[in-house]
């Protein structure tokens, strides 16, 4: 079975639901869509926005990898990821990952994959900007989501 990927790093928002429809639209055979979307957090008040950046074309490449290793993995029919940049403000989307599969245990499992691949080994860069006004530091990559990606040599 071949799967569709679709990979998208972008500056403006994006709409959830044509995406879904997107990916399941036309295939009859589609049974289970799996959505997560990442949104900006205001860190117990503390953040104004976090501003996210990139190397085009790198992105896109690792992301794609990251997403073929998906498909090898469940039987998916469409993988579409969709990444944000710039400065992105609380409650904003950040990231959205759709996957389409027949069955709804490959669709959760390529989608969780994809996004414990995406915390750890995507090449972005996150800057926090303060709600005090301060511009913040750097975001270093968090140790749970190293864990997180363990699981996966197990399965």
């Amino acid at each position: 079975m071949s799967c569709r990927v679709t990979v998208r790093i972008q500056s403006e928002p994006f709409d959830t639901a044509d995406e879904m429809a997107a990916i399941s639209g036309g295939d009859s055979d589609v049974g289970a869509v799996v959505t997560f979307s990442g949104l900006c957090r205001d860190e117990a008040g503390t953040l104004h926005a976090l501003e996210i950046e990139h190397y085009p074309g790198m992105a896109e490449a690792e992301i794609g990898r990251i997403a073929d290793a998906a498909a090898k993995r469940w039987p998916v029919t469409a993988l579409t990821v969709i990444h944000r940049h710039g400065k992105i403000g609380i409650g904003e989307q950040i990231v959205l990952v759709v996957a389409a599969s027949r069955h709804r245990h490959a669709a959760f499992s390529a989608a969780e994959f994809m996004m414990d691949f995406l915390k750890s080994r995507a090449p972005f860069w996150k800057k926090e900007h303060r709600s005090d006004g301060t511009e913040g530091s750097w975001v270093d990559a968090k140790e749970a989501d190293e864990r997180a990606l363990s699981r996966w040599d197990r399965d």
